[in-house]
């Protein structure tokens, strides 16, 4: 993140566009539905570090614009299911927004999961970049880390990276590494989870975006 000078001004809102789409910076190759069929997770169990391939879904839509007075964010919301092969349980369910400051090159990520876990990443790209992390750390009222009592406890999260590169071929892929401090591990444990993603569908309009072009 950088040291950015806002207005004084803190009220009065900045001029928007209502076509997220055109505005996403990095992030617009990421809209729409996509999936990952060769996805690796390594995670930790009683015996050691056990590795789970899964096959993801994930959709990322667009919102309309989100001001702060003079900040400003495009974004998309999304939500990803991930299961493993032949199995209807769910592996993974985790919800969030991904958000780009065009006045700062500022990129966010909110991750939210039900096992009583969330947190915000916070990273730096320009507008055309191909490869951006994003990372939060326990502790940070900025790009924190916040965890129910068992897993602060026993599963405590130190660090979150995520690094995302859009591909030539138009798939985009992510490698992202969760450090956490566990009882039976000597060292700390690296969670690492990652997948190709191909895309499948395309994004919904943000409800400004349709609503211009219904009128139109």
């Amino acid at each position: 993140m950088n040291d950015y000078q806002y207005s004084e001004d803190i009220y009065t809102e900045a001029d928007s566009s209502a076509d997220t789409l055109k505005n996403l910076g990095p992030l617009a190759p990421m809209a729409g539905i996509w999936e990952g069929k060769r996805g690796l997770d390594i995670n930790p169990k009683a015996e050691g570090a056990v590795k789970d391939p899964y096959i993801e879904r994930i959709e990322l839509h667009p919102i309309d614009a989100q001001a702060n007075g003079p900040q400003l964010f495009y974004g998309l919301r999304y939500h990803i299911h991930i299961v493993q092969e032949g199995e209807a349980e769910t592996f993974h369910d985790q919800v969030g927004y991904w958000l780009w400051e065009p006045a700062t090159g500022n990129l966010l990520l909110t991750l939210s999961i039900p096992r009583g876990q969330t947190l915000m990443a916070t990273g730096n790209a320009k507008a055309d970049a191909k490869e951006f992390t994003l990372t939060a750390v326990r502790g940070s009222l900025t790009n924190g880390i916040i965890s129910n009592p068992f897993l602060e406890q026993k599963f405590t999260t130190e660090s979150y990276t995520i690094t995302v590169k859009i591909n030539d071929d138009g798939t985009w892929s992510y490698d992202q590494d969760t450090v956490m401090i566990i009882p039976n591990f000597d060292e700390p444990f690296h969670h690492r989870d990652r997948n190709r993603l191909t895309k499948i569908g395309e994004p919904k309009l943000n409800p400004l975006a349709l609503a211009e072009q219904e009128e139109g």
